[in-house]
């Protein structure tokens, strides 16, 4: 962590230098020292540093400045740093603006000059009021600051998707955060720019997409080579993760291309307790980060924010093109995309999707959710484990399912922690039936299926967890997929109408391989998948394996 600022300005460059040097001989091990002689690059100075996140302890002025006085200048600082404690440089003349100044801007104190010798003029003034300061200091986030609306789509998109790509932020509620208020207005922003992300330099980007966002904190979302890849792996989920570690391990040259955030639907999983290996579980964040540190270790490269939106044959290579039209040449594909979930069509969900209603596990909210009442729609894995991580923020967890109990749906493991939670209420027999509010969600319909009675219940946020589909409308080329959109592979295919007329190959398909030569899909995108998480990184490392023996025999 950066140290506090002591922060000087004089326009004698002689008696700022004697200044400078008097405190760093005192300070400099607890304290950074700038100064300067320029008011305006003071001004900036002060700017930047606001918007990175500094602390500033002290601000020494000179009274008596050609372009603006001392006082002026503390006035101005004092916006963008008003718990810093102030003292003026004064002659003996100045005495009675400096005692004028102490109720115009609070001034902490005035120092006469000369300051001679300064263990007994400087030293015990600016101890002291270092020491005030020290008492009410609380160190600032440094870092990536996002300011928004809480109910707002566009700011959680932006939460989320830091989130997920495990960049640690600031979030500051325009509504509730003074930090925020006053980080727009320093740099005449208002509240139409937002949401807005503060960056690290101090710079700021409005309202950004999210390639631009990823351009910015270190990601890359564009190739800097157009090379010819042995294998590009296709969302970065368990099975893609795992693939990218096993193919660039075992020397293939591999591209891994994600069009959000890596971990897939197990990254924004609050705690996995069934994964071998691991006896008190690990969070999907956690998992995520230590495959994404391995496969880049062995050399995966990596692309994201990108989505796919082709693959086409082309001279026995595969043609993938991105949705912002670059082409991307491999030898083979391993599809990963995993599934989306399912959305809920009732009324007003729509409306209040990222303003109270959240798809999945959604993190990022849970935090907004303190003393509140929530809902989880679903009686899975994923429904249960989003209803315990709520329990620790929300006043009640309400679970709402269509069966009788859990029993059929849920890990025994995960009915029992359930059970022993005594603000998460199992709501058997019920869906919901509309959702109200005025710019987020506030309440909700629920019917009962026995009595099909409606009533209305307060909620202030509502988690959906009602099923997932493949995400595979994007792919054509003849690849062969089940009745709900999952991708056939290996033996099961032989069983399709069309497989004849589109397999030509002498062998028989591999295990993991689609109605395409050289293009594979492993976990949830496949048919048949078992929808774990160790079966889904399974399968990726599987994956490679096939893509070697389709390798040998195309060379």
């Amino acid at each position: 962590m950066s140290l506090p600022i002591i922060f000087c300005i004089d326009d004698d460059a002689q008696v700022l230098r004697a200044i400078t040097r008097d405190l760093k001989s005192r300070y400099r091990d607890r304290y950074r020292i700038l100064s300067t002689t320029v008011v305006q690059e003071a001004l900036d100075s002060l700017l930047e540093l606001n918007n990175k996140g500094e602390a500033i302890a002290l601000f020494l002025a000179d009274q008596r400045m050609p372009e603006m006085q001392g006082v002026d200048f503390l006035v101005k600082a004092i916006q963008y740093f008003p718990e810093a404690k102030r003292a003026l440089l004064t002659a003996y003349s100045d005495k009675d603006s400096a005692i004028k100044a102490i109720n115009e801007v609070k001034l902490d104190y005035y120092l006469v000059k000369p300051w001679d010798p300064p263990e007994e003029k400087l030293f015990p003034v600016i101890d002291d009021l270092l020491d005030d300061w020290q008492c009410d200091y609380h160190p600032v986030f440094k870092g990536i600051k996002v300011i928004g609306y809480q109910y707002s789509q566009s700011s959680h998109e932006v939460k989320d998707f830091l989130a997920g790509n495990l960049v640690p932020y600031q979030w500051l509620d325009i509504q509730t955060d003074k930090d925020g208020k006053n980080l727009l207005a320093n740099n005449d922003l208002t509240e139409a720019n937002l949401p807005v992300v503060f960056l690290e330099d101090g710079s700021y980007i409005a309202k950004p997409s999210l390639v631009d966002l990823a351009g910015k904190i270190g990601l890359n979302p564009d190739r800097e080579r157009q090379d010819v890849y042995d294998v590009v792996i296709i969302g970065a989920g368990p099975a893609g993760l795992a693939a990218g570690v096993y193919g660039a391990s075992e020397g293939l040259k591999t591209l891994l291309i994600e069009r959000r955030a890596p971990g897939g639907q197990a990254g924004t999983s609050s705690r996995i307790e069934n994964y071998l290996g691991f006896p008190t579980g690990l969070s999907g964040a956690e998992l995520t980060r230590r495959a994404m540190t391995q496969a880049t270790r062995l050399g995966t490269e990596f692309l994201s924010p990108q989505s796919v939106r082709s693959i086409e044959q082309k001279d026995g290579y595969k043609r993938i093109t991105l949705d912002n039209a670059e082409d991307i040449v491999t030898r083979s594909v391993v599809i990963t995309t995993g599934v989306d979930y399912r959305k809920l069509d009732t009324a007003g969900i729509a409306d209040f999707t990222g303003a109270g209603i959240y798809y999945g596990a959604a993190m990022t909210e849970a935090t907004a959710c303190k003393d509140k009442d929530v809902y989880v729609v679903g009686g899975g894995n994923s429904a249960g484990q989003a209803a315990m991580y709520l329990s620790k923020f929300a006043k009640n967890v309400y679970i709402l399912i269509r069966k009788d109990d859990l029993t059929a749906t849920m890990s025994a493991y995960l009915i029992g922690q359930i059970a022993a939670e005594s603000n998460i209420h199992i709501k058997p027999r019920v869906e919901i039936a509309a959702a109200h509010g005025s710019g987020k969600l506030e309440s909700l319909d629920i019917r009962n299926f026995d009595t099909m009675d409606i009533s209305n219940h307060p909620a202030d946020a509502l988690y959906i967890f009602i099923g997932a589909k493949p995400y595979t409308d994007w792919i054509e080329l003849g690849i062969i997929k089940d009745g709900k959109g999952f991708l056939e592979t290996g033996r099961d295919l032989k069983s399709h109408p069309d497989y004849g007329k589109i397999w030509k190959q002498k062998r028989d398909p591999y295990l993991l391989e689609t109605s395409c030569p050289g293009i594979f899909a492993a976990g949830d995108v496949r048919a048949g998948a078992m929808n774990r998480v160790a079966s889904a990184v399974g399968e990726g490392s599987m994956a490679i394996s096939f893509v070697h023996k389709y390798l040998a025999e195309v060379k």
